[in-house]
């Protein structure tokens, strides 16, 4: 019988990915998406000598996230779809001719498409001096890891950009110990993102933190020293500004060297040209991220078009001509925290539309700066943010619509103006939400609805919102909880996986049922499956609080590292001390209102001398001693102790400290005694445990020296008695305190703030502030007023009780500890070998001090001048 000849099979098509920064990994993960990866075989070539990492936090290096801590590459991705990666090995040349690609290392591999994420490369600016020892640019981890070895040796730097990536260095520099100048050429800092205003609090906020900001100067030449090494930088006004180090972060520029070489069209002012498909002049190469003019005629250097572009390419790729994908813009809107400041602007940012229309919110002193641009017709056109950014995940989806409520409730704070009722179910279904992915409303709602997704988690993996830059993470818990909630799906408010309870429920059950165990209450009210297990991470300190907290109620003993309660305990209180990066600990002992005596500040000098400590004043008005092994905690707290000292528990969830002025004793102006009452409230609140620190403080006057309004109680004096304010906070998130009453006098004051306390201990969630509680409870002020205040709810005497029972109930954890041989047994570095010291805390010099002397990461050699042009290939 005669056989049909089969035709041999066709050999798979290559792919070869040109950088695997951001976006190239995205691509990868979008051919793998389309089931690319199971037909081609797909090759990526890498400059750096590692995967794909985020560079977005890289600063974070400096906080102690670890290079293996950034990546973006999945374990087991490229094995499981048979990528084949080639690090520290860039392309060298394109023969688009023959279709190669050949690289540095010489490994040549034919392409059938060829995809280019070569990524940007840091502008340096024309600056005699340049290239100088001591001059760096910020974009990879080996540009982080080469200023961290440099500066070992350096006590002043110099960031040259004031842009994003310019404040990330300076945040950096200054975790290094270095006094950090900014210098930018545009009057104001981040010119791009936010106007006039906003930059002119973002710069009184970076001052305040201990910057030097120098705007609208340049760079006119670095100085060295007869070595070659950086001394100084001279600016474009004549001055000059002394450093050791600088770290140009003036901008990027695409990085089309390649494409340029191999004859692919390239713009005029740089990028390589693309259409909507992200395919450039050769139909078999297409470029995408940072390295591309888009179809718009732009270059983006977020990563979110990036992102969008990955996706586009890849899609065109899968799809062939058929693919209905297409990039021709992507919004621009920028979400961050640079040195701890939250930044951000979207839309029409500046204001450059015609006819527009601006609606502000400023606080010079809070640090605070809101503006809203909208048109004659009520359109919201855009937005900048400086110091509290929390509305933007609903502002930004609300752009191009007429938002329900009026602009100006928008931008008013909590307490200043009526609350504008306005939250993510107010935004339409065509709302982009996650802008990193581009995923609407919609698309969540249709997780919960069509893909039957029941946890915010499932709704991230199935429609990738919130797995980039997170900005959009509280909406997005919010949506899903509500979509779930609609359809009548109960939703988990569980504290953990071990507890169906919420913290409140928790507290009330070991209230009421005197539980004193975590085994007893975890085997009594925990979930079926937690039972008699080990319990979790999350609710072991979050009960370890609750017990502290009641303890003189449900009679247990109030130490927390005693029996079961020390194994609860989260790292600061497992030994009564604050951890540091390098293992060391810091001592922070109270000193109530901030009033010391000359004899227990020269103790402090001593003590701080004799154990080679760093010593700080905070701005809680007490002295920080920082490098402390925990072998040497109790004979630190022993000098501390017999000298009057007691714990100050900045370790703990608890009361930290009550500053003040000095009020009417010293200040002209003053109208009440400061300094007693704010000795009185901390001695009387002291070691009082709670869902989360709480910071007070009291003013002598209306001037508000002590910055009351900033805390989480906070009494300002009158000429009738005090006024009290609570729920606010500084930080991260600042916000504003209310008025709660005024006109008080002492007792009546202290029974107010009693009741105010205990209340938030008993109703607040794990780890919330008291501002994020007032905004959560439900009737917000007017209801915590009527609870507090007027005792609507009768519970008014319980409060004031606990109050009592807790003030009677305080020791000194420190002094406690001391009495006890079998409870110090517990401060050694290794329990086999008690009485050795762990080599690894180690220090070294610093304006006349010491600081931490961290080891650095093995890798390959760093180089200590220079940069890694085009980080992304």
């Amino acid at each position: 019988m005669a056989t049909t000849p089969t035709s041999p099979t066709p050999p798979p098509r290559t792919i070869v990915l040109v950088g695997h920064g951001m976006v190239g990994q995205r691509f990868l993960e979008a051919l793998a998406e389309h089931r690319v990866t199971e037909t081609a075989r797909v090759v990526v070539f890498c400059e750096e000598p590692r995967p794909a990492y985020d560079r977005m936090h890289l600063t974070s290096y400096f906080s102690g996230t670890t290079p293996d801590g950034l990546s973006l590459t999945p374990d087991g991705f490229l094995a499981e779809h048979g990528i084949e990666l080639h690090l520290g090995d860039p392309v060298a040349a394109v023969d688009r001719a023959a279709r190669t690609v050949t690289s540095a290392a010489g490994r040549t591999v034919r392409y059938d498409v060829l995809v280019l994420a070569t990524g940007s490369y840091p502008f340096v600016p024309p600056v005699p001096g340049k290239d100088a020892r001591g001059c760096f640019v910020y974009r990879t981890v080996e540009d982080v890891l080469a200023i961290e070895a440099y500066a070992q040796g350096a006590t002043a730097g110099v960031v040259v950009g004031g842009g994003l990536l310019g404040l990330e260095a300076a945040g950096a520099l200054q975790g290094l110990g270095l006094r950090t100048h900014i210098v930018e050429f545009a009057p104001r800092l981040m010119p791009v993102q936010v106007d006039e205003g906003g930059g002119a609090a973002l710069r009184r906020t970076i001052g305040d933190l201990g910057l030097d900001v120098h705007t609208g100067v340049a760079g006119k030449e670095i100085r060295t020293d007869a070595a070659g090494a950086v001394t100084a930088m001279e600016l474009s006004d004549g001055s000059a500004v002394a450093a050791d180090l600088v770290v140009f972060s003036a901008g990027v520029r695409p990085r089309d060297g390649l494409a340029r070489d191999a004859g692919l069209d390239v713009g005029e002012r740089g990028g390589v040209v693309v259409d909507e498909r992200c395919r450039t002049s050769d139909p078999a190469v297409f470029a995408i991220g940072e390295c591309v003019l888009a179809a718009d005629g732009r270059v983006y250097g977020l990563v979110a078009p990036g992102y969008e572009m990955a996706e586009t390419a890849a899609a065109a790729i899968a799809a062939g001509p058929a693919a209905a994908r297409s990039f021709t813009g992507a919004d621009t809107s920028t979400k961050l925290k640079l040195l701890g400041v939250g930044v951000a602007s979207f839309g029409d940012a500046l204001g450059a539309a015609d006819d527009c229309l601006d609606v502000v919110y400023s606080d010079s002193r809070a640090g605070l700066y809101k503006k809203l641009v909208v048109a004659r017709d009520g359109t919201l056109l855009g937005g900048v943010l400086v110091g509290d950014t929390d509305a933007y995940g609903v502002l930004r989806p609300l752009t191009g619509s007429v938002p329900p409520v009026p602009p100006e409730q928008l931008v008013l704070p909590p307490g200043a103006g009526a609350p504008a009722a306005l939250g993510p179910s107010a935004l339409p279904d065509d709302a982009v939400v996650c802008n990193c992915h581009n995923v609407s409303k919609a698309a969540i709602r249709g997780a919960v609805a069509d893909h039957g997704c029941t946890t915010v988690r499932e709704v991230e993996k199935c429609t990738r919102a919130g797995s980039g830059c997170g900005s959009c993470e509280k909406v997005l818990t919010t949506l899903v909880n509500d979509e779930l909630e609609a359809r009548g799906v109960a939703v988990d408010k569980g504290l953990c996986r071990c507890f169906a309870h919420t913290r409140t429920e928790l507290y009330e059950i070991v209230r009421v049922k005197r539980i004193s165990s975590y085994v007893r209450l975890l085997d009594e009210h925990g979930r079926e499956e937690a039972r008699s297990s080990d319990g979790c991470e999350v609710c072991k300190p979050a009960v370890a609080s609750i017990f502290a907290s009641l303890a003189p109620v449900i009679g247990a003993d109030g130490y927390v590292l005693d029996g079961e309660q020390g194994a609860l305990q989260d790292t600061n209180d497992h030994f009564l001390a604050n951890l540091q990066r390098n293992g060391s600990y810091s001592v922070v002992p109270r000193v109530p209102g901030g009033e010391i005596t000359p004899e227990k500040l020269i103790v402090l000098g001593e003590v701080a001398r004799d154990f080679g400590l760093y010593t700080k004043i905070t701005g809680g008005q007490r002295i920080d001693l920082f490098g402390a092994r925990v072998d040497q905690l109790p004979a630190i707290w022993a000098r501390l102790v017999d000298a009057g000292f007691e714990s100050g528990h900045a370790y703990g969830k608890a009361l930290r400290t009550v500053k003040s002025c000095v009020g009417s004793t010293w200040c002209r102006y003053g109208v009440q005694d400061s300094v007693r009452m704010a000795i009185d409230l901390e001695l009387r609140y002291r070691g009082l445990r709670s869902p989360h620190k709480l910071k007070a403080a009291v003013s002598g006057c209306s001037r508000e020296c002590a910055e009351a309004q900033g805390k989480d109680f906070g009494v300002i004096a009158t000429a009738n008695g005090w006024n009290l304010y609570v729920c606010g906070n500084g930080g991260a998130t600042p916000r504003h305190a209310d008025l709660l009453a005024q006109d008080l006098a002492d007792d009546e004051l202290i029974r107010l703030i009693d009741r105010f306390l205990m209340f938030y201990i008993r109703t607040a969630d794990r780890l919330e502030r008291t501002s994020v509680w007032l905004e959560r409870l439900e009737g917000g002020l007017d209801h915590l007023r009527d609870v507090v205040v007027d005792d609507s709810l009768g519970i008014a005497a319980e409060l004031e009780e606990q109050m009592t029972a807790h003030v009677a109930h305080y020791r000194d954890e420190w002094a406690a500890t001391l009495a006890d041989p079998e409870r110090l047994g517990r401060f050694v570095s290794f329990v086999n070998a008690p009485g050795v010291p762990d080599p690894t805390v180690r220090f070294v010099p610093e304006r006349d001090q010491v600081k931490p002397d961290l080891t650095l990461l093995s890798g390959p050699a760093i180089p200590v001048r220079g940069t890694l042009e085009g980080a992304s290939a």
